[in-house]
């Protein structure tokens, strides 16, 4: 790999690291990286996977540490996310390397038009509810299922279904996503890292800036809480929408572009 490709992940999971720990999505910004640096899909998802392990463990640590989540309390959800990101993991590598590379941008936009129609969540006094066994469970299967065959936008979807079913508010439901987040990150690498598709040295090059950007990120949303945390939310939403939208139409603007001068 070129280094300017190893130079553009780094920097990628960096910032992404910094954005996962605030608002989720930074997957939105390193798979597109590990897409362009040359990996084949199957081998971004499994990279994506590995860095995205030491984002999210830094994150969850930092926040344990703040007191805006107590671990005890998501057991159940850690269990049944890390189960059914296995699953989910296992499952994506039967699907046709051509086909995923088609299937991945459409599902980045639908990701993202979908957190941009709910900007405005975690208005609301209780930081670290209790949610029940069922929920957890239940939230876990599913969200840790798309964690494992997909991955970007799952804390968003956390966030968003803990604020709205679990009646927390936005710094507990970010809290607690990033230990779901970790779980369900650990299940899907396990099963990546046994089928080889991962780019071992990239992922911890990666793994590491992704932390370093997790622990800044983490520290400044537990000390400003929610009024900090919505803008940087709405920003990036915005920012990804351009950017998948971009990505999408740039190849057919350049198709109809090559056409018209062969005429």
């Amino acid at each position: 790999m070129e280094p300017w490709a190893w130079a553009m992940c780094v920097l990628a999971a960096g910032a992404a690291g910094w954005v996962d720990a605030i608002a989720g999505g930074g997957g939105l910004l390193t798979v597109p990286a590990l897409l362009a640096a040359g990996l084949p899909p199957h081998e971004a998802l499994g990279t994506n996977k590995l860095q995205a392990v030491l984002g999210s463990g830094t994150a969850a640590w930092q926040y344990t540490r703040a007191g805006l989540v107590e671990p005890g309390d998501c057991v159940v959800g850690m269990l049944a996310a890390w189960a059914a990101s296995g699953v989910g993991a296992a499952a994506v590598q039967a699907v046709d390397a051509g086909l995923l590379r088609r299937l991945i941008p459409l599902m980045l936009l639908l990701v993202t038009l979908w957190a941009a129609l709910r900007p405005r969540f975690g208005d609301r006094a209780c930081g670290q509810c209790r949610v029940s066994w069922g929920f957890d469970l239940l939230a876990g299967v599913v969200l840790g299922f798309y964690d494992g065959f997909f991955g970007p936008g799952t804390g968003t979807f956390w966030a968003a279904v803990l604020v709205s079913r679990g009646g927390m508010d936005l710094p507990g439901a970010t809290a607690r996503t990033k230990l779901m987040n970790f779980a369900s990150n650990a299940g899907a690498l396990m099963v990546f890292a046994g089928a080889g598709a991962m780019h071992g040295g990239l992922g911890l090059a990666m793994g590491v800036a992704q932390a370093c950007g997790a622990r800044l990120g983490a520290r400044m949303a537990a000390a400003r809480g929610a009024r900090f945390i919505r803008p940087v939310f709405l920003a990036v939403v915005v920012a990804l929408i351009l950017r998948v939208a971009w990505d999408a139409w740039e190849p057919v603007a350049a198709a109809g572009g090559a056409v018209r001068s062969g005429g």
